[in-house]
């Protein structure tokens, strides 16, 4: 049965390797299921109910991926869009947090419209193969610099403080004094030696390793079961979107216009990089000939623009693919299989949350630099010797670490590529939809700055 379904022979691998990937990915991106609650509940949400919500529209949108698209990719509510969400919409714009779930809805049915016009297939297609490698390496320098972060190797410093805002914040090496550096340097360690050594299950044996040595360290802390309930109550979010006053005058219609355009932009770009990123190089995502990607990414596409919306009613911000999932298919995961172990994970982690939340970022951190380490190797397939393409490539590659978003990084990319490709003669090999994503990337940028 599970080889019927998941053609696991096909794709070159096994149940036991597909179990693995399925804990590694959950191992990986299961702070989530707090992270996504606490800039939530700044809005007015209730804490419970966005934390029930989110762990609801993980397992759900992880499972649609795996079961119908059978590819190894896990869904959850994306950190950066919450920020988004909470920061932006409603406390900068003032926007109410349900008002803020209806434009997440509409986001959503924008996304299933693209999708079933094609015209996510279409930008995929619309974007060269240099770009797709340049989105690859960007993504590989973005999770090892999230991995760098988290594990405290990197801090930033302010020169001074005026007003209580930090001012000329730079990142510098950290000094190696603190017990979570010095257990995140032990994790890489034994994460690098295990990945070497070709050890089966090196990633999740170097995270369950690094957390039991992060606890006569004091790092890695003792589950709390203050205010625990295993089925958390999720009616105070559920359908509770606010369509009013969204479109009631002609200045709310682009304001809301435009805060539903950044939202789409933001999702649609993020799964388009993480799949093109990571599903190249694992050999998941082979595109024809003439570059027509298959139909397991087409239905992929789908089915993560039906978890954004899933997401929205259960109440809880938009529901994309993570980049983590890249440390289970960097595991061996091929397979939906991968999927449906990491969403059962997620269901599990209703009963046992208070150990889940043991688990130390610095315990994770040796696992996304590794994985992020592995995905440069694509930067020798790029031709920095035609500066045509060079340009272009240099800001996917850059902006996606430095300015923390993937989306940031194809948006730059997109424009340059423009630039570059028109300013040597080279218009006809650009697509049309590379022309207008260009102009309303443009346009974002003027009435968002």
């Amino acid at each position: 049965m599970i080889e019927k379904i998941f053609k696991l022979k096909e794709n070159e691998t096994t149940i036991s390797k597909e179990i693995i990937a399925g804990l590694t990915t959950f191992m990986a991106m299961s702070y989530v299921i707090f992270v996504i609650p606490s800039i939530l509940s700044q809005t007015g949400m209730d804490y419970a109910a966005v934390y029930g919500a989110t762990i609801f529209a993980t397992a759900i949108g992880t499972l649609l991926l795996g079961l119908f698209a059978n590819v190894p990719y896990a869904e959850s509510a994306g950190i950066g869009i919450a920020s988004l969400f909470t920061y932006t919409i409603c406390h900068a714009m003032g926007y109410s947090w349900q008002q803020a779930l209806a434009m997440v809805f509409i986001c959503s049915i924008v996304n299933l419209l693209i999708t079933i016009t094609s015209l996510r297939k279409r930008i995929i297609k619309a974007i060269p193969v240099f770009m797709q490698e340049a989105i690859t390496v960007g993504i590989g320098l973005f999770i090892a610099y999230i991995g760098l972060t988290n594990a405290g190797l990197i801090e930033f410093v302010a020169s001074k403080v005026q007003g209580g805002i930090a001012q000329d914040v730079t990142p510098r090496l950290h000094t190696f004094t603190g017990a979570g550096v010095i257990l995140a340097l032990i994790g890489l360690i034994l994460t690098a030696i295990l990945v070497l050594k070709k050890v089966k299950g090196a990633y999740l044996i170097g995270i369950i390793a690094t957390t039991l040595i992060g606890i006569p360290l004091g790092v890695t802390p003792m589950p709390s079961f203050e205010n625990y309930t295993i089925i958390p109550d999720i009616t105070p979010t559920l359908f509770k979107m606010d369509f009013s006053s969204l479109f009631t005058t002609k200045a709310a219609c682009v304001v809301t216009g435009m805060t539903i355009f950044t939202l789409c932009i933001s999702d649609l770009f993020d799964t388009i990089g993480v799949f093109i990123g990571t599903g190249k190089k694992a050999g998941i995502f082979k595109m024809d000939e003439e570059g027509n990607m298959p139909k397991k990414l087409e239905r992929a596409i789908f089915f993560d623009s039906l978890g954004t919306m899933i997401g929205a009613l259960l109440g809880t911000s938009n529901v994309t693919t993570y980049i983590e999932s890249s440390s289970g298919i960097e595991a061996g995961g091929r397979t939906g299989l991968t999927s449906v172990v990491t969403a059962i994970c997620f269901l599990i982690s209703l009963l046992f949350a208070p150990f889940i939340a043991c688990v130390p970022m610095e315990a994770v951190a040796p696992v996304l630099i590794m994985v992020g380490a592995s995905m440069l190797e694509n930067i020798g397939t790029i031709d920095f010797k035609d500066i045509s393409i060079a340009i272009p490539s240099f800001f996917v590659i850059a902006m996606m670490p430095l300015c923390y978003s993937i989306t940031t990084g194809i948006e730059f990319g997109f424009i340059m590529y423009l630039i570059a490709f028109i300013s040597t003669g080279k218009r006809k090999e650009i697509s049309p939809l590379i022309y207008i994503f260009s102009f309303l990337f443009i346009l974002k940028y003027i009435f968002t700055r």
